[in-house]
């Protein structure tokens, strides 16, 4: 059963975009931005902690100045370190990324500082975590969105790529397959690896989501294709569980710009090909979008934005996913 991982305006009238992360002890720790509405001056990066028994009361982590705050991503990384990624500006096509991190599992946070600051994009990971590949490089789903250009398009997505445990990164782009409609764009890819290499499903504005995938551990992609899939313009969240299967919690509604409800959760047995429903976490009136997804002792921890009134969360262990 899902629940709200805190009372509705606790401290903020809407939130959204939520990110959610394992921590090595087994305590849980979930971002997300806070304030008047999303794009509005005031909003900043809020968060909460879960240490078994209960969350945390949320706390403003970041603050910025009197700009919007965008998309936190939080990234439990291999030597135990939390990361987290989060935009700031007036909106998507002028954010910059800022970053920081936690030693003790996001209960003190080191000072925000830019990401790439001398770069014209806004790199780094833009609503779902980086992953660690069998090699050891990470690889950080990102994307650009701008005010669209003479080709018709306004936002591309790219993987960045880091070789030294995130301290240097170069880009790897994600083109799109010359059969789709002038004007086709896709964001925020959400990145998984398998035996054939790497993967990653994005949305995109043409009613469905697209697929990319990687022979060479993430340094290039092949053109992002149609999956046939329903996508709604609107975030999605991918997660492999330790028997290689994988989990995929979604809106599957095929038009642009659709409702965001039903959140569904899926599961692939054969690398993404094909899905099977296990169940709704959330459906009805109104807006259950943005999940993030994360997988790690034994269990499986979602979050979503619910009616951009609060978070909600649902964890299972992974023996009853069935």
């Amino acid at each position: 059963m899902s629940a709200p991982l805190f009372p509705a305006g606790s401290g903020f009238a809407q939130c959204h975009a939520s990110t959610v992360a394992i921590l090595a002890d087994g305590r849980l720790a979930a971002a997300w931005f806070g304030g008047s509405a999303e794009k509005d001056p005031d909003t900043a990066i809020w968060g909460a902690l879960h240490d078994g028994r209960a969350w945390s009361a949320p706390r403003c982590w970041f603050k910025l100045g009197q700009q919007a705050h965008w998309n936190p991503v939080l990234f439990a990384a291999p030597d135990g370190r939390l990361h987290l990624w989060f935009k700031v500006g007036a909106d998507c096509a002028v954010w910059r990324t800022w970053r920081s991190l936690s030693e003790d599992g996001g209960a003190t946070w080191g000072p925000a500082a830019p990401f790439i600051p001398d770069d014209a994009l806004a790199r780094g990971p833009v609503r779902c975590p980086p992953i660690a590949t069998p090699s050891g490089a990470w690889l950080a789903p990102a994307s650009e969105e701008r005010l669209r250009g003479a080709d018709g398009r306004a936002w591309w997505p790219y993987i960045d790529r880091s070789e030294d445990g995130g301290r240097t990164w170069t880009i790897a782009p994600i083109r799109l397959d010359p059969a789709l409609p002038e004007g086709a764009c896709a964001i925020q890819p959400t990145l998984w690896t398998s035996p054939t290499g790497a993967h990653c499903l994005l949305r995109s504005n043409q009613g469905v989501i697209l697929r990319s995938d990687s022979a060479d551990d993430g340094r290039s992609w092949s053109p992002a294709r149609t999956t046939g899939m329903p996508n709604n313009n609107a975030g999605i969240a991918v997660a492999m569980l330790p028997d290689g299967r994988l989990l995929l919690l979604w809106n599957p509604v095929g038009k642009d710009w659709g409702p965001r409800t039903p959140l569904r959760l899926s599961v692939s047995a054969d690398d993404g090909l094909t899905w099977r429903t296990l169940r709704d976490l959330a459906e009805g009136e109104g807006e259950f979008s943005y999940p993030a997804l994360a997988v790690a002792g034994g269990r499986v921890v979602a979050t979503w934005t619910d009616r951009r009134q609060t978070i909600a969360w649902w964890s299972s262990l992974l023996a009853d996913l069935g």
